[in-house]
Parts: C-alpha cells; structure tokens; sequence
C-alpha cells in the first residue's frame, strides 16, 4: 500500500496506519503524544482555561512526528489522511492499553 492509497472505510485504513507504525520508540512517542492530549484536554475542562486548547496540536504532533521523521523514518499519514489518521492514533492507543498493539 502506498501514501497516494484511497480507503472507503477506517477499517480499510487501520491496518495500514499500523504498517505505518511499525517502529516501536515511533508507537511510544505516539502513545506519549495521545496522552498528553487526553490529560491537556481535561484540564482545559477542568480548569476553564480554554487557550490552553491550543497546546493540544503541538503535544500530540509533535511527538507523533518526531517518531516519523526520526525513528520511523517515513511521512506521518496525517498529510495525506488526517482523519483516518486522528481516528487511528486513539484506535492504535486503545489497542496499546489492550495489549493487541506492543509498545
């Protein structure tokens, strides 16, 4: 499968968004990112300081990318599918927690 690939579903697309995660510190600076964003978004919440929402892309981009561009060595498929990409980052971190995607 390559980058220029159209999916009809998200389940067509999960599996290559995994191939493209197929290095593990790439998956764990993933996980990292996904973390941050889920713990940004409820202190947000929580805290009613909303322009911390605009911390929320650097936090779970900027780990995701530094995984791409420096580990995995590929181009993160939010480029070319953002929101297939956005879905599979928390698919592939419920999976993680599961323990059906290793870290």
């Amino acid at each position: 499968m390559n980058n220029t690939q159209h999916f009809r579903s998200f389940a067509e697309f999960y599996p290559y968004y995994l191939e493209e995660h197929s290095n593990p510190t790439c998956r764990r600076l993933h996980f990292v990112g996904t973390s941050l964003v889920i713990a940004l978004l409820a202190f947000t919440i929580g805290s009613g300081k909303w322009l911390l929402l605009l911390a929320i892309p650097f936090a779970g981009y900027g780990f995701a990318w530094i995984g791409h561009f420096f580990f995995e060595k590929n181009r993160p498929a939010t480029f070319k599918h953002p929101l297939y990409s956005l879905i599979g980052d928390f698919a592939m971190y419920r999976d993680m927690l599961r323990g059906k995607v290793s870290f």
